[in-house]
Formats: C-alpha cells, sequence, structure tokens
C-alpha cells in the first residue's frame, strides 16, 4: 500500500476524534470573506509536534519527518466574515453565525497544550495541500459540521489575561506574551484568532499575515532601545544550516541598518529587502516573512549585547529544501545562529572570504546586490574623526 493510500484510509470518516497540536488556520483568500478552522490528526495525545517550528529546529527533525506530521493534519474549516472576532463570554455563542466554531476556534488557539476534541464533518477531507507563504502545509480540509471540546483548555495567566483585556491594544497584548516567554507560533494563533487588541477592533486575521505582524511588531519594539545603543566594535560572522537553509550572517560596525538577500542554489532567483536606520514604512514583499524572522533573530541578540550595527543575511536555499514548512524554522535557525560564539575579522573581504568556504554560490552574486555593502564606509563614522 502507497503512503497515498495509507493517508486516504487514514482520513476515510466525517467523524472522528483527535488532540489539536493546538493548531489553527486563517485564509486570506477572498477576505474579508475567508475560510477558518482547525486542524488536528486523527489520533489522541500529545501532538505538539505536529504543529511547532520550535519543536521541530530542537529535535532537527528531517524534511520528511515534518511533512509525514503535516499530511496527518485534518483542517476542519467553516466560512466567515473576519469582522467576526469570538466573543468568550457570549452566552449565545453556540446558535447562529458560525459562533460556535469560531469560540471553539478561540479556545483551541489559547490553549498551552494539545486539546482533545470531537470533529464532525460534512465531507471527507480532500487529499490536496493548501500551500500559503509563510505557512507549514495545511492539508486534508474538509468542511465542518459540528464540533466539541472534551476538556477545559490549560490556558497560561498572561494569555488569559491580554485576551480579557478589552482596552488593551494588540501590539501591547504581543509584548507582554512574548516577556513572558509564550512561544511566538502561539502568539501568532492567538493573534490570528482575533482574541486580542481593543474589543471594538478585534477581528480575525490571515495566519500568514499574524505571523509577519508578530515578528514585526517584537523587532519593533526592541529596536526602539537597540538604536541607542553604541556600535559594535568588530567585524563578526555568524552561520548555521538546517534542512537546506544555509545562513551567512554578516554584523559590521555601523548604525542600524538591516539587509537580507537569498539565493537559490538551483535557480539562481533572488530576493532582497533593505532597510536604513529610519526602518520601513511598506512590507518586505521580496524577502517576505522570512525578512521579519531574521530581524526578530537579531534583535534579540543586539539587545542582549547592547550593541548596534548593520547586518546582512545571506540566505543559500538548496536544491533538498523541496517542501513549504513555513518560516518559523528560518525564526529558530537564526536565532540558534546567534548563540553561536561569532567569528571575528579585520576587514569585510577576509569575512567573506569565510563565507565563500561554506557557501556553493559566488560570493559576488550576494555582494553585486547588497546596498549595505556598497554604501560602507563610504561616510565616516563619528568616532573616526575622533
Amino acid at each position: 500500500m502507497t503512503e497515498k493510500e495509507d493517508l486516504r484510509k487514514l482520513l476515510d470518516k466525517k467523524e472522528f476524534s483527535g488532540s489539536s497540536p493546538p493548531e489553527v488556520f486563517v485564509g486570506r483568500e477572498n477576505y474579508p470573506y475567508v475560510q477558518a478552522g482547525i486542524l488536528a490528526p486523527v489520533k489522541m495525545g500529545e501532538t505538539n509536534n505536529f504543529s511547532s517550528p520550535e519543536y521541530w529546529f530542537k529535535k532537527q527533525a528531517s524534511i520528511q519527518e515534518i511533512v509525514s506530521y503535516r499530511n496527518q493534519l485534518i483542517y476542519s474549516k467553516f466560512n466567515t466574515n473576519i469582522k467576526n472576532a469570538p466573543n468568550l463570554e457570549d452566552s449565545q455563542s453556540h446558535s447562529i453565525d458560525n459562533k460556535k466554531f469560531l469560540k471553539n476556534m478561540a479556545l483551541v488557539s489559547m490553549a498551552s497544550r494539545s486539546l482533545d476534541i470531537d470533529f464532525k464533518l460534512k465531507r471527507l477531507p480532500t487529499l490536496r495541500q493548501i500551500k500559503e507563504p509563510s505557512v507549514p502545509i495545511i492539508g486534508n480540509p474538509a468542511p465542518l459540521e459540528d464540533i466539541k471540546i472534551q476538556e477545559n483548555p490549560k490556558i497560561h495567566t498572561k494569555i488569559d489575561y491580554v485576551v480579557n483585556d478589552s482596552k488593551l491594544k494588540a501590539s501591547e497584548a504581543i509584548k507582554i506574551l512574548y516577556r513572558n516567554n509564550i512561544e511566538i507560533s502561539h502568539i501568532t494563533k492567538i493573534l490570528s484568532a482575533g482574541l486580542i487588541g481593543l474589543r471594538i477592533n478585534r477581528k480575525l486575521v490571515p495566519t500568514r499575515w499574524s505571523i509577519t505582524a508578530t515578528d514585526d511588531t517584537i523587532s519593533k519594539n526592541m529596536l526602539t532601545t537597540i538604536k541607542d545603543f553604541q556600535d559594535l566594535n568588530d567585524i563578526l560572522l555568524f552561520h548555521g544550516e538546517y534542512v537546506g537553509n544555509h545562513y551567512e550572517i554578516l554584523l559590521l560596525p555601523n548604525k542600524f541598518e538591516f539587509e537580507v538577500i537569498e539565493i537559490s542554489s538551483s535557480t539562481r532567483g533572488i530576493w532582497k529587502d533593505y532597510e536604513s536606520f529610519q526602518g520601513r514604512k511598506n512590507y518586505a514583499d521580496s524577502v517576505t516573512g522570512a525578512y521579519y524572522v531574521n530581524r526578530l533573530a537579531l534583535s534579540e541578540y543586539l539587545l542582549k549585547i547592547k550593541k548596534q550595527c548593520s547586518c546582512i543575511f545571506f540566505r543559500e536555499v538548496k536544491p533538498e529544501y523541496n517542501a513549504p514548512l513555513g518560516v518559523g524554522i528560518l525564526r529558530e535557525l537564526s536565532r540558534s545562529c546567534f548563540q553561536k560564539t561569532p567569528e571575528s575579522f579585520q576587514t569585510i573581504q577576509e569575512a567573506l572570504n569565510k563565507m565563500q568556504e561554506r557557501i556553493t554560490i559566488p560570493i559576488s552574486n550576494y555582494t553585486f546586490n547588497s546596498k549595505i555593502l556598497k554604501d560602507y564606509g563610504k561616510q565616516k563614522r563619528l568616532n573616526q574623526w575622533l
């Protein structure tokens, strides 16, 4: 029996009980009328490994393992308007306009561990994948007919606090959750389910957007402090690799600037985005979500060492990276790079030569596309005059 036949047999039922990792997904097609729902496998117990990029990276799961996790999840979905944010205090939430589904999706997004749920579907799941940029594979969609959570979800006290504070802005809620060590992948689910922000403004947020909004909000907040730090003293280089994604991260003594350059080693496709000390006002639409997870990892490091710098992320996308696993794994890879002892160099050229030893793409392909390297050194830094 083939893997697809095994999967078809596993999914051949319209009623099942399963433990959501927990995970929810809100699409963006036909916005503001979207599809939303809950993901769960046809199995009970702890299923966090089906959903968590933090877990995948920590365990160094292979692409095949992650794809296998994702293929076992059923996406039980329903149609709704993004303005139909759930009201957990609404006693009539089990009646009309998918309010029951929204309330249950909200409870799943808040849960700190896997949650046992009974599902009833209108039709059998479809063996297809929804490939959404920044998001791991969403597979096996099926319209939801009914749902029942079997247990009371375990909810972190700070999550309960920000959800119930109707006067707290979403950006402030995100910062509070981050400061209390709530995993970023969990924060994005809460934002996506429409559970934070001023009560009057709450709405569902497509998952792709919630991921970027979370990384962007946290790193921007840190950068307001970082930009008052002294410049880095040395040229530093960090590197790391996971499932066909190789990073070389170059830090240069200077005021804050940030740049990401990605090149595919198979197609030579190039994606790049940049921001100056003043920041950027528009979305990084070339690199997209990876830009913000990289900037978050950098910001965490600079805040830790109390320095600012110019930084370039050089990413080589190797042929073995052949399945969309979401930007969460790139966030964890970037963070892990900064946990290592950096290499230090006297000149940029020495650092570039070291990079070339670890990547297959000619380093000139990167340097030619780098705004930071083209401009670096053209203006004297203040301490060079003293």
